[in-house]
C-alpha cells in the first residue's frame, strides 16, 4: 500500500501538479473500497442528510450524526485522508464552540474539517487553524446557505466573481489547508486555483482545480437529481462499484473529468 495521504501532502500534490481524487463516504465498507481504489481524500459530507437520511437539504444534520459517520468511515480507511464536514450551526457561532465541535470530529477520526462560507466566519477559521485544527474552506455554492441563496444555484457569475476571489484569498490567509469550490464557472475556478497557495478541490468548478470531489451516490448513478457536473462512473462497467471507483480516480488524475459539458461557463 502506498504512503498515507496527509494534510501537508495535499499541498505537495498541488506543487507537483498531481490531481487530488476525492469522494464522499458514510460507512466503513465504502471507505475500504475507496482506499483500495486509490482515493486521496474521503469526505464524510453533511450530504448524508440528503442521500442517507432522505432530507431535502443538509440543514437537519447534527454534530452527533457527523461524529457517528466519521467514526464509521475512519475504521475503513488506511491510506486516504479523512475530511469531515462541520454541520449547520456548529461553526457559525463562537470560536470556542467551533473549536469544541471540530474537536469532536477529530476525535472521531477526521484529519481535517470542512467549513462553509467566508466573510465574518474567517475569524473562526483562523482561530481553528491557530489551534492545530486543519481546515478546508468551502465557497461558491454553499448548501448550508441554501435558504439565503434561494436554492442550489451556480455562484460566481458577474459581480459575484470578485467576491469569491476575495473570499478565497481571505481563507488562504486565515490558514486553510485546502479550498473546496462548488458550482462556479470554470474560468473563475481556474483563476482562483492559480492565485491561491493552497490546493483547490472542485465540484462543478471545471477541470483546472487541483482536485475533484463527487458525492458517492452521484458517481454511482444513484443520485435523485443529476446535476450538470455529475458523471455516472458505474454505467456500463461490468466490474461493479470497485471498478467504477478506480475509473473515477483515473479520470481525475488524467484530467479527463470533468469535461467541458460537465462544467459551467461565465
Amino acid at each position: 500500500m502506498s504512503e498515507a495521504v496527509t494534510v501537508p501532502g495535499l499541498l505537495a500534490m498541488k506543487g507537483e501538479g498531481r490531481k487530488i481524487a476525492a469522494m464522499t463516504a458514510y460507512d466503513a465498507s465504502f471507505a475500504r473500497a475507496m482506499d483500495a481504489a486509490g482515493m486521496d481524500v474521503v469526505l464524510v459530507g453533511d450530504t448524508l442528510g440528503m442521500v442517507v437520511q432522505g432530507h431535502k437539504t443538509t440543514l437537519p444534520v447534527t454534530l452527533a450524526d457527523m461524529v457517528y459517520h466519521t467514526g464509521c468511515v475512519a475504521r475503513g480507511l488506511a491510506r486516504a485522508l479523512l475530511m469531515a464536514d462541520m454541520p449547520f450551526l456548529t461553526f457559525q457561532g463562537s470560536c470556542e464552540r467551533a473549536l469544541q465541535d471540530a474537536g469532536s470530529l477529530l476525535r472521531a477520526g477526521a484529519q481535517i474539517v470542512k467549513v462553509e462560507g467566508a466573510g465574518v466566519l474567517v475569524d473562526n477559521v483562523a482561530y481553528l487553524c491557530a489551534r492545530g485544527v486543519p481546515v478546508c474552506g468551502h465557497i461558491g455554492l454553499t448548501p448550508q446557505f441554501v435558504n439565503s441563496l434561494g436554492g442550489f444555484k451556480v455562484q460566481g457569475r458577474g459581480a459575484q466573481a470578485a467576491v469569491l476571489k476575495a473570499q478565497a484569498q481571505d481563507l488562504a490567509e486565515a490558514g486553510v489547508s485546502a479550498l473546496l469550490l462548488e458550482a462556479i464557472p470554470a474560468p473563475l475556478a481556474a483563476e482562483i486555483t492559480e492565485t491561491v497557495s493552497v490546493p483547490t478541490i472542485g465540484i462543478g468548478a471545471g477541470a483546472a482545480c487541483d482536485g475533484q470531489v463527487l458525492v458517492m451516490h452521484d458517481a454511482l448513478g444513484l443520485g435523485a437529481h443529476r446535476a450538470r457536473f455529475v458523471r455516472d462512473f458505474l454505467a456500463g462497467r461490468g466490474g461493479g462499484v470497485s471498478e467504477a471507483l478506480r475509473a473515477y480516480v483515473e479520470a481525475v488524475r488524467a484530467g479527463t473529468f470533468p469535461g467541458p459539458s460537465e462544467s459551467y461557463g461565465e
